[in-house]
């Protein structure tokens, strides 16, 4: 069933077009990918379909009560607002209610003493039975402990930027929605986390439609693909596997109906310039079709990015570390005692948890911090390029020419070739109207793909590339794979993109967290497959000594209601709470809120252990027991509420 449809919409921005009387619709539960180049106006169109920009021409025509979720590429917060505040953002009843929930839970334990406030709290909890909203308050924070969030009285002005957009993609995942919307969902999460998104969405009951450059992402969560080219929408059943193989077939269909066009013209042409006898009203006819063969509009094949930059020589001795340590100030350990020797034509991907100390690592190649202790040594010979997460070096009110420029007039190809800036720039896709553009007038992904030829044009021998996949287009990111493939020196990549690093690195350091650096020879996909293995391992170990102390009880009688105390699936469901069960139901709330306490604390005194490494390891593994704890407790008072509610179901 159609739930949306975008009837000709153009939609223009300053000279250039974005969208020229373009069409679609939006079923049910479709899972659609929006791919195209940078600049083409992806996050435009998403803005325009959640209510927050209006076309030039053209129409949105839905339901009368549809709903729109939408998660944007930099969200904006309230930094004094705390993050279950934001989480609970919105005007429905249920979000009003978890609110007023919260704050009456935050006030009282600041002073429990008051019988006001108690009878606050006691009135939000009326109002959450009523409602049914326990289930999205446990869900809530069940999805920010996944997203990596546990600190839910935080402010969020103290967050990063990647934890800030992971509390806004949070927000979105728990409202009810007809379409979901999500531009860049992927960037600033680790690994992990996106393959548990995966997942998430995989059992998402609305429609879906997203931004992403990942392409595994891509691959695994959508079943239809609309592609933006050169102003107009193309639409392809299926996921991104399906959308290669259609759009082959599209760009060989154009350019058979091109050629096909030429022949005709040329034969029209030729009829006309014989001066073939004809009746004067059939050689109108031929002079007319030729005209309007010549004048038909034909889009041509779309721009290519033409990275084709010259290298440096590279001598023998690149970079050599020993013993590296690295701590934040009076914080945890982000590497201890590390050592490697980097060779010329090493492939390093750099792969670990946010805020592991990866673009530490990265910061420290690069001569833009000091180690604590341990030593780097760079040959002579190296010439260093860095690609940061974030352009720092642009000045928005500066010119994209001038921008090139100052780096270099004149810029030298692989191929030999000495090529002006301004034919770089059209290499790279910038029009000759765009390069007099201020930066800040470009796209987030026109920006970042300009950053990268500022980076590349020094002939660098050894590149450093830090999130290099974060809003550069599927397009740019195969030719800067390609690139990478015959780049002549080194290249040290940080990475969440599965699909990059899978392509362009033969060998992986993975940070635990803690300090701990675990090389691993091979791609991506091979690691993530050998660790799955260890973890079945491990998990059948357990399993065997869970099964042996079991048989060594076996003459013990099993307690009658072992199902439901177990929290497993009970058919048979009592009609009232066992007294553990009850004891238990009484007990848990005070218990998630001791866990989540007692994890904070922990927090706190890894933060404060400086660089004692063993209490700095001891005080994790307690974090991490913890956080499962939480994890396992939240899902027991899911289950527990359940039964309480059907219990009441059942009395009526």
């Amino acid at each position: 069933m159609n739930i949306l449809s975008a009837v000709n919409i153009t939609k223009t921005f300053g000279d250039k077009i974005l969208f020229d009387d373009i069409s679609f619709t939006v079923n049910e539960k479709q899972r659609i990918g929006l791919i195209g180049v940078n600049g083409t106006g992806k996050s435009t169109l998403l803005k325009l379909l959640a209510g927050l920009e209006t076309a030039d021409r053209g129409k949105l025509v839905h339901a009368n009560h549809f709903r729109v979720e939408y998660l944007p590429q930099n969200p904006e917060f309230d930094p004094n607002s705390t993050v279950l505040e934001q989480v609970f953002h919105g005007d429905t009843p249920l979000m009003k209610t978890l609110r007023d929930y919260e704050l009456a839970l935050a006030e009282l334990e600041l002073d429990p003493a008051s019988e006001k406030k108690q009878a606050r709290l006691f009135t939000a909890q009326s109002r959450m039975d009523e409602q049914g909203a326990w289930e999205a308050s446990t869900l809530a924070k069940t999805v920010l402990m996944k997203l990596g969030i546990s600190e839910f009285d935080k402010p969020v002005g103290l967050l990063s930027g990647g934890q800030r957009k992971r509390v806004a993609m949070a927000r979105v995942l728990i409202q009810p929605a007809d379409l979901l919307i999500l531009d860049e969902p992927t960037n600033h999460i680790d690994n992990e986390t996106a393959i548990w998104l995966e997942e998430f969405l995989g059992k998402w009951r609305g429609a879906l439609l997203l931004v992403t450059h990942d392409r595994y992402f891509l691959e695994r969560v959508t079943n239809r693909m609309l592609e933006l080219d050169r102003g107009k929408i193309y639409s392809y059943e299926g996921n991104y596997e399906a959308f290669l193989e259609k759009k082959a077939e599209r760009m060989e269909s154009e350019a058979a109906s091109e050629d096909k066009r030429q022949n005709l013209m040329r034969r029209e042409l030729a009829w006309l310039r014989r001066g073939a006898k004809a009746r004067t009203t059939k050689q109108k006819a031929r002079v007319q079709r030729a005209e309007e063969l010549r004048d038909h509009k034909v889009d041509g094949s779309a721009e290519k990015l033409d990275m084709a930059l010259a290298g440096s020589r590279l001598g023998k001795k690149v970079m050599e570390l020993e013993d590296v340590t690295k701590a934040f100030p009076g914080g945890k350990t982000l590497l201890s005692g590390f050592s490697y020797i980097v060779m010329p034509k090493d492939r390093l991907g750099i792969i670990g948890p946010n805020g592991s100390g990866k673009s530490t690592l990265l910061n420290m190649l690069a001569g833009r911090i000091q180690p604590d202790s341990g030593t780097i040594e760079t040959g002579q010979t190296v010439k260093l390029a860095y690609y940061t997460q974030e352009n720092v070096e642009m000045d928005e009110k500066m010119r994209v020419i001038e921008y090139i420029k100052e780096a270099a007039e004149l810029i030298r190809t692989s191929d030999g070739e000495t090529i002006s800036a301004s034919q770089m720039l059209e290499r790279f896709m910038f029009s000759p109207t765009l390069q007099w553009s201020p930066i800040g007038k470009l796209s987030g992904g026109e920006r970042r793909r300009l950053y990268l030829l500022r980076t590349l044009m020094g002939e660098p021998n050894v590149l450093l590339l830090d999130e290099p996949t974060n809003d550069l287009d599927i397009q740019t990111l195969t030719i800067l794979e390609d690139y990478l493939d015959h780049f002549p020196g080194a290249v040290i990549t940080v990475s969440h993109d599965r699909y990059f690093l899978d392509r362009t690195v033969t060998h992986l350091f993975a940070f635990d967290g803690n300090g701990r650096i675990e090389p691993y020879i091979g791609n991506y996909s091979d690691y993530l497959e050998e660790k799955q293995e260890q973890e079945e391992a491990e998990q059948a170990r357990k399993e065997l000594v869970r099964q042996a102390s079991g048989n060594s009880n076996a003459g013990k009688a099993a307690p009658a209601n072992s199902a439901a105390t177990s929290g497993s699936a009970n058919t048979n469901r009592p009609k009232k709470l066992t007294f553990k069960e009850q004891k238990e139901w009484d007990e848990i709330e005070g218990t998630i809120a001791s866990l989540e306490d007692k994890a904070a604390s922990l927090k706190q005194q890894i933060e404060a252990a400086g660089s004692d490494f063993d209490r700095v390891r001891d005080l994790y593994e307690q974090e991490q027991q913890t956080t499962a704890d939480l994890e396992a407790a939240m899902e027991r008072w899911t289950y527990l509420s359940e039964l309480v509610e059907e219990i009441e179901r059942n009395k009526l």
